[in-house]
Order: structure tokens, then C-alpha cells, then sequence
């Protein structure tokens, strides 16, 4: 067995051999980023860098597996070299490493890259023999980029999403983009792709665009790309499940005596009567006037009340409250007469 045969992954990955987790994933990062095959179009070079870089990461990114590459290594060295004492190798925890011939087939297995009906026979001496098959490329880091307009500036994530080459990126939109429906223009690389968005959209909404994702670099086929909507807040409404909220300020006259009070809705203000005694905190249900829904029609506005005192009184206000107070029968807090521990 040649020695020559073996890759040195770290040095591939511009680390030592000790390097920590976090070490090697930065050090993939910058290197995907330099030779991603959508920075280099076109750029062959690149791309077999991209490919041996990703395949490095693959490796000692899983402690498993960089555990047998550390093993894998130290038998080549000393099978190239030739074993002391009889030919009897290393230690290698009772892993049989000289099964392979060399080490694409050890790669290949430790990678799942094995396709078809066979992946090599067994000699008679135990160690495999090579196939003519083509194996895939069965892990490739995916990325994952936050939207501005456009993937300036790729984030991977960490290898071992299976042949999963999809990318997921962040989408702000305002309420009222997201209650009518946009349509957005982004910049991929070099392709710029008008994206629609349907009505209805909110927090957590993720939108499919099938075929705009990150390019296996071993197959060229390319995944599906992942918009997550972020609803950008807005002043007066909110999201609470599918139904739209929002508060409303009354006076204490209203809450007592009743009123008839104009609400924005989506649609326009709508006239809302308040019943005599609502209390603050108390909600009042707008059917039909909410957020659009998945499968056809609207959910409902909550109005939620809340009983705001002035703040100045005139005179006469102010009078008049206290002669409301001096005459008041009712008290809110007779109940607690009775509380004790």
C-alpha cells in the first residue's frame, strides 16, 4: 500500500491535529466561502477545492469519524513504512484496517458513499477489492443565508444533512405586505429571481421556491431554497395565533355607562358597540375582520379593551368626579374583606 495514497485532511483545512471543534468549523467556513461554486461560476478548480474541502469537513467535523481518520492515518504511515516485529501493526482497537486497499475505499465507506447493488467484493485474503461503480457525493455542508437582497454572505451550517442541498434564509416583511401579498426581487450569486409572496404570510411561514437553492457540488443538482417570514412589528396590530389583535383605549364613562367607538380594522374603521360594565382587558371579537388564512377566508380581530383614566380634568370634570365618588355605592373590593391566609 502506498502511502502517498492518504490525504491530510487538516492540512487541507489549514488546522493542526488538535484543533477544537469550533477551530475547524471556522476554518471550513472561510475556505467554503472562498471556493463555493456559486462565488466561482464556471471555475473547475474551485470547485474540486470546494469539494475536498467539504469532504475534509466532513470528516473531522464528526468525532467519530475523525477518530478513525486519526486511526486510519497512523496505520498507512506505518504500513508504508513497514510494521516492526513480525508485521504485526498498531493498536487500533480491534478496527482491521488493512481491508482496505487504499483509501478511497476506506473514505468511501466511513462516508456511506457505497451506491448500487455492490460496493467491491472480498478477496480470498480479506482485504476489498475496487469497484468500477461511481459513487456519490452522499453529505454536503448546505448554507443557510440571512436575506437581505441578496447571499452575500454565506453561513454553513454543519455537515451531515444527507444529500439535503436546501437553503433557508430569513424574510422581513411588513403587515401590510404580508396581509396583501408582495412580490419580492432577490439577487442569488449572479441570478436575480422574483419571488411571489401569497397573502396571508406571518411569523414562522416558510415558503418553498423550488429549484433556487445551493448546488451539490458533486452531482450539480441544486436543492430547494427556504424563505422564513419575520413579521416586522407594527403600531397598532399584532399576531396572536391566526387572529389579528390589537388595544383600544376607552374612558371610565364608557366602560360604565356603554359606548359606540370606531375600530381600524385591515379594512377600515368599523363602528363597535361596547357593552355597559366592560371591564379593562376584556376582548371583543370582529369575525371575519383578522389576518387571510391558508384555506380561503379571514380570521378574527380581537379588540382587546383597556379603560385609560384622563389624565388633566377641567373643573367641572373634576367636580363632577368627586360628587360620582361621594354618592358611589359600589365597591370592587368588598371580597377581599374576607381574604386571609
Amino acid at each position: 500500500m502506498a502511502a502517498t495514497d492518504f490525504k491530510d485532511y487538516y492540512a487541507i483545512l489549514g488546522v493542526s491535529k488538535t484543533a477544537s471543534p469550533e477551530e475547524i468549523k471556522q476554518a471550513f467556513r472561510k475556505l467554503a466561502r472562498k471556493y463555493h461554486p456559486d462565488v466561482n461560476p464556471n471555475n473547475k478548480q474551485a470547485e474540486a477545492r470546494f469539494k475536498e474541502v467539504s469532504e475534509a469537513y466532513e470528516v473531522v467535523s464528526d468525532p467519530d469519524k475523525r477518530k478513525k481518520y486519526d486511526q486510519f492515518g497512523q496505520y498507512w504511515k506505518q504500513a508504508g513504512e513497514g510494521f516492526p516485529s513480525g508485521g504485526v501493526g498498531p493498536d487500533m482497537g480491534n478496527f482491521d484496517f488493512s481491508q482496505y486497499g487504499n483509501f478511497d475505499e476506506f473514505i468511501n465507506e466511513l462516508l456511506g458513499r457505497f451506491g448500487g447493488a455492490t460496493s467491491g467484493s472480498a478477496s480470498p485474503g480479506g482485504r476489498r477489492q475496487s469497484s468500477s461503480q461511481s459513487y456519490s457525493y452522499r453529505t454536503s455542508p448546505g448554507t443557510s443565508s440571512h436575506f437581505s437582497s441578496s447571499f452575500n454572505d454565506f453561513g454553513f451550517q454543519d455537515a451531515g444533512a444527507g444529500t439535503n442541498q436546501d437553503s433557508e434564509a430569513a424574510i422581513a416583511l411588513t403587515f401590510t405586505e404580508a396581509f396583501n401579498g408582495v412580490q419580492k426581487r432577490f439577487s442569488l450569486g449572479n441570478e436575480t429571481i422574483d419571488v411571489r409572496i401569497p397573502s396571508g404570510a406571518k411569523t414562522g411561514t416558510r415558503l418553498r421556491v423550488r429549484g433556487k437553492g445551493q448546488i451539490n457540488p458533486m452531482t450539480q443538482q441544486r436543492g430547494d431554497l427556504y424563505l422564513k417570514v419575520e413579521l416586522q412589528p407594527h403600531s397598532f396590530f399584532q399576531m396572536e395565533g391566526d387572529n389579528l389583535v390589537c388595544e383600544v383605549p376607552i374612558t371610565p364613562d364608557e366602560a360604565t355607562l356603554g359606548a359606540s367607538i370606531d375600530v381600524p380594522t385591515p379594512d377600515g374603521s368599523v363602528n363597535v358597540k361596547l357593552p355597559a360594565g366592560v371591564r379593562s382587558g376584556q376582548s371583543l371579537r370582529l369575525r371575519g375582520k383578522g389576518w387571510p388564512l391558508a384555506k380561503g377566508g379571514r380570521s378574527d380581530q380581537l379588540v382587546k379593551v383597556a379603560i385609560v383614566p384622563p389624565k388633566d380634568l377641567s373643573q367641572q370634570e373634576r367636580e363632577y368626579y368627586e360628587k360620582i365618588r361621594a354618592i358611589r355605592t359600589y365597591n370592587p373590593r368588598s371580597h377581599l374583606n374576607q381574604v386571609r391566609l
